[in-house]
């Protein structure tokens, strides 16, 4: 990502108000456009013990068949099927236990038909046997093996590449590793893979009336609360979160933390059109503010641009409009830039309004909602600074600006929170 100058026509707004906002299409549109590809994202080496979770940078072939080798799929005889047909309870055939075969050790002779051999679950199958006789078909006198069942060739044999063939990709680019797939890759003899390496993220939380998070407020200032929201919201969609303390409502401060080793920062407060809202124009003459004032409500604030390498976005300090703001733009840039998918990283469902939900068109509108059974009660969609509507919601639903919101009843798509 090249750094440009800023073509932003109101770099400096402070006291001024928006004179136009960006639509949200708009904005995610260039977001998109600035974004590399996966295959142009920086990756890492890693052991088997410390993928999980982690994004597959190229596609991973097997060098290998898995199994290897024929083997039992459970405890029984290994031996000749077509030797047990027309074997019945009434009518057992007698066959002749030979030895033993043991996961790990091949037998040591060819069996031969009229022969059976002791064998357990993984063990590799004796030359000239076909099929495995389990322990509930057939009864035992000494070393005589009495056959109650048939069974047919390749009966409870697990077969050479049955799993997995030589030369199949068992694992493509872009996934994201789980603890089977991890499981799969040992299988067939690979230690360390490549991956997507995560993003760094720079939180910058900006406001002299701010305490550190989990300060008990006092007299006139509050506690971050967007910090540690921001963090786990990072961390979740697979970016690595750098925190430092708040930086006070000084441009020099604030002009310095924005060149943080990082590929994206996160700047909370400072970004609206307040006489301390520095970062907008700071960014506008460093690098470039492309995006400031989206139609949305909450977030209306939000901006987004770049200095040098990295991507800048500006987060309102009102912790709603700042989740708002992360979720719809920052977020999906994480993703991206971790190899992920960049959609919604919500569960939806579909439910109906149990009243009505206003909205204006022109805007987006980010609006929380409780689930009741198959309803969605809708909350306050104003109330930007009220953190504990979306604790109280169950999620929330996203109104496009071309409606005026939905009648009561109406159907509608809810982003669950978990």
């Amino acid at each position: 990502m090249s750094a440009s100058k800023p073509t932003h026509p109101n770099a400096d707004v402070r006291m001024k108000g928006f004179a136009q906002r960006t639509t949200v299409d708009a904005a995610l549109a260039w977001l998109d456009s600035v974004l590399p590809p996966l295959t142009n994202l920086p990756t890492e080496e890693l052991g088997l013990y410390e993928i999980a979770g982690r994004v597959l940078a190229r596609d991973l072939t097997s060098q290998v068949n898995v199994p290897g080798f024929a083997r039992s799929m459970m405890d029984g005889f290994a031996l000749q099927g077509e030797a047990t047909y027309g074997a019945t309870s009434y009518n057992p055939l007698p066959l002749q236990i030979i030895g033993t075969c043991l996961p790990g050790t091949p037998f040591p002779r060819q069996v031969l038909r009229g022969e059976a051999v002791r064998i357990m679950t993984g063990a590799p199958l004796p030359a000239g046997t076909d099929a495995v006789l389990p322990v509930e078909m057939s009864d035992l006198d000494g070393e005589t093996l009495r056959v109650l069942e048939p069974v047919s060739s390749g009966k409870h044999v697990g077969q050479i590449g049955e799993d997995i063939r030589s030369g199949d990709v068992v694992q493509p680019a872009g996934r994201v590793l789980r603890p089977q797939d991890i499981g799969v890759l040992s299988s067939i003899g690979i230690g360390r893979v490549e991956v997507v390496r995560r993003p760094r993220v720079r939180v910058l939380i900006t406001g002299n009336e701010l305490l550190a998070a989990g300060t008990l407020p006092a007299g006139y200032q509050i506690a971050d609360a967007n910090g540690p929201m921001l963090a786990a919201l990072v961390a979740r969609d697979g970016g690595q979160p750098i925190l430092s303390d708040i930086v006070r409502d000084d441009p020099a401060a604030i002009g310095d933390a924005l060149y943080a080793d990082a590929d994206v920062v996160l700047v909370s407060g400072g970004s609206s059109v307040g006489q301390e809202d520095h970062v907008p124009r700071l960014l506008a003459a460093e690098g470039e503010l492309a995006i400031h004032g989206v139609a949305m409500r909450p977030s209306s604030p939000a901006g987004m641009g770049r200095l040098e390498n990295r991507l800048v976005f500006l987060l309102p300090g009102n912790p709603v409009s700042c989740l708002c703001a992360y979720d719809f733009f920052a977020g999906r840039a994480i993703r991206a830039l971790g190899g992920r998918s960049s959609d919604w990283p919500y569960r939806r469902v579909r439910v109906r309004l149990s009243r009505k939900l206003v909205s204006t068109v022109g805007r987006v509108d980010y609006a929380r909602v409780i689930v009741r059974g198959d309803e969605a009660e809708p909350l306050a969609v104003s109330g930007a600074s009220v953190l504990s509507s979306t604790t109280r919601a169950d999620g929330f639903i996203i109104v496009p600006a071309d409606s005026e919101g939905q009648p009561p009843g109406a159907e509608v798509e809810v982003f669950l929170y978990q």
